[in-house]
């Protein structure tokens, strides 16, 4: 399956009634008068959050909406139907804009949460209701009112409560596919992850956490270089940052700050998120050349944060980080 995050739509609602025109003329009703109807109300455009899509694939094939317009009015002053509403369905997550000018018209979140994108046009009124003791006669009515138009552009921020990030390599796939059931593609080599991965991992409690392993960042990723720039808005609504330093590469204290300064960049409430620090691949390093602890010891003073030290390939260390992040989610408030 595809992993579309940003998509454009078009979304026309539709357009009232008519109002008609007639007037009684029952044998037993010698007054006789006005009876055009009003015309029904366009239906509208509404997007609903369902639990159910985990991209916005299907948009990339169809991408117009039209509700159902509203039926003309009818004579003895019957009013037309309304239009039926035409129901969207999006992921949970889905950050709605109006295209044109970048207004952010909704954020839904939960599922089954509803927003109203297009207004279908107000139905037109009958001869009728124009009656008045100055014209006893009406011979007009109005025509339905068109419903709105507009372009939108959809863009989906995934919903997990921890984040993990860090460089190309530094073992994110391996430590998802190993805590939890995902299997995201791994290799020995950069960028083999290219979208977002989502695994749920069960807590002590035998409830789940949703982790989101997100494409290796690079220098410049909040500029558009490399993968970053279009999955960093992924872990804005993460409660937690994992951040994965890779024990074997040739400087991980700058690796580390690399990463933060994307962060600092990127803004939008990541810097200060809370963060947990681990030094991955551990099984790899050859004590006699690195001093693991010393560099543990390095990137707590410089980061102010407690490091880890794990193998996914060995589990070793696995146990203590996650209860740690189990009791860093109770300390820290979900955000939207």
């Amino acid at each position: 399956m595809q992993f579309i995050d940003r998509v454009e739509i078009e979304v026309e609602a539709g357009k009232g009634g008519d109002g008609i025109v007639a007037f009684r003329r029952e044998k037993y009703v010698p007054a006789g008068g006005p009876s055009g109807g009003n015309g029904g109300k366009g239906g509208s455009c509404i997007l609903v959050a369902t639990s159910d899509l985990q991209t916005l694939l299907d948009f990339k094939y169809n991408h117009r909406f039209k509700a159902e317009d509203g039926s003309r009015g009818g004579p003895n002053n019957r009013t037309g139907a309304n239009g039926s509403d035409r129901i969207i369905q999006v992921p949970c997550g889905t950050v709605v804009y109006d295209a044109e000018t970048d207004e952010i018209l909704g954020d839904i979140i939960e599922p089954g949460q509803t927003l109203c994108i297009a207004e279908g046009g107000k139905g037109g009124l009958g001869n009728q209701h124009f009656l008045s003791n100055r014209n006893r006669a009406p011979e007009y009515a109005l025509p339905g009112l068109p419903g709105e138009q507009r372009l939108l552009r959809l863009e989906l921020k995934l919903l997990a409560e921890v984040g993990i990030i860090g460089l190309p390599n530094a073992g994110k796939s391996t430590l998802i596919s190993t805590i939890s059931a995902a299997k995201p593609k791994i290799a020995d080599y950069p960028f083999t992850t290219l979208v977002p991965n989502l695994g749920v991992v069960q807590k002590p409690d035998g409830d789940g956490a949703v982790f989101a392993d997100i494409p290796g960042l690079i220098e410049g990723a909040h500029l558009g270089v490399g993968l970053g720039h279009d999955f960093l808005r992924h872990i804005e609504r993460t409660r937690l940052l994992l951040h994965l330093i890779d024990a074997t590469a040739a400087d991980p204290i700058a690796n580390y700050q690399t990463i933060q300064e994307e962060l600092l960049a990127y803004d939008r409430g990541l810097p200060e998120r809370p963060q947990i620090l681990a030094l991955s691949k551990i099984d790899a390093i050859d004590p006699a050349q690195t001093d693991l602890e010393q560099l543990r010891q390095q990137l707590q003073e410089l980061s102010g944060n407690q490091v880890f030290l794990i193998s996914s390939a060995t589990r070793s260390g696995l146990d203590n980080l996650l209860q740690q992040i189990w009791q860093m989610l109770e300390q820290t408030e979900v955000l939207v």
